[in-house]
């Protein structure tokens, strides 16, 4: 006979298996909520592909020189860029940066890389990008056209800002999951997936 503990236990576990996703959205920032609302931290993006690695497309969405000087996670399938720098480069006033610009062919790209794989729209896709706040954008558009299952590392790759401004609150080189500063160039955006 089981004690009403173990019941409780289980009702729980049954509840936040079913709304685990509704009650994630209220510990995530509202600057970095997406229209799907489907979160992960990057250990929950880590244990999912691992667990699914057939079953789910995992896309970094960095410029390709944060890849080369932030570093990258082999367990991605591939980098598509959500923005990048158009060449030549240029400055950008407003912000005081050099001027990132979209990359037209993202949508198409991710849809070539999920048929690949066997996969469709809705299909799971975890999307990482520096801080989390490019893979709202990234995932609204892919919500825009037609993903059901899109979802965002909200953390990103090198995390948060602290107190002190730098990047070491939480993400996935701050939780001590695998990365390298040596680029897999199969994974690389280096020309459009269907010309490969």
């Amino acid at each position: 006979m089981k004690s009403p503990l173990f019941a409780v236990a289980t009702v729980f576990a049954l509840l936040m298996s079913c709304f685990g996703s509704a009650a994630m959205a209220l510990e995530v920032p509202k600057d970095k909520q997406t229209t799907l609302g489907k979160y992960l931290t990057a250990n929950e993006a880590h244990d999912l592909v691992t667990a699914e690695r057939d079953k789910v497309l995992f896309v970094d969405v960095r410029t390709a020189a944060e890849l080369m000087f932030v570093g990258m996670t082999n367990d991605i399938d591939a980098h598509v860029p959500f923005v990048d720098l158009p060449s030549p480069p240029a400055w950008d006033d407003k912000n005081g940066r050099l001027q990132l610009v979209p990359n037209p062919s993202f949508v198409s790209e991710v849809e070539a890389l999920l048929a690949r794989k066997g996969l469709g729209k809705a299909d799971k896709v975890i999307v990482i990008c520096r801080s989390g706040d490019r893979t709202v954008k990234a995932v609204n558009a892919l919500a825009g056209a037609g993903f059901t299952n899109a979802w965002s590392v909200y953390e990103g790759f090198e995390g948060d800002l602290s107190p002190d401004g730098r990047r070491t609150v939480n993400g996935w080189k701050n939780t001590g999951l695998p990365w390298t500063y040596k680029l897999d160039k199969g994974k690389l955006f280096l020309a459009p997936v269907a010309a490969r």
